[in-house]
């Protein structure tokens, strides 16, 4: 199977969905390479980083239903680095 290296960046305007958020996160577990959260008091905003290495499937699966929490919003950015497990 055919997996991508990508980083997912989700900005956290209002906390409604945080509990769906991490059970996403929680369920994509086995791909994540590693995240990073930062709160920014300063907007009230919470700004988190997940590098994952996956099927392109379920990065797109993944970032698509993060996305569509309400206060949430997520984009993708993709390496050129594609590998076959």
């Amino acid at each position: 199977m055919e997996t991508r290296v990508a980083l997912i960046s989700i900005i956290v305007a209002e906390n409604t969905d945080t509990t769906k958020l991490n059970e996403y996160l929680h369920d994509a577990a086995p791909y994540i390479i590693g995240r990073m959260g930062i709160p920014y008091r300063k907007k009230g905003i919470n700004i988190i980083s997940v590098a994952v290495d996956a099927p392109q499937d379920v990065i797109s699966a993944l970032s698509g239903n993060i996305g569509r929490l309400d206060g949430i919003s997520s984009k993708v950015v993709y390496s050129g680095v594609v590998s076959a497990e």
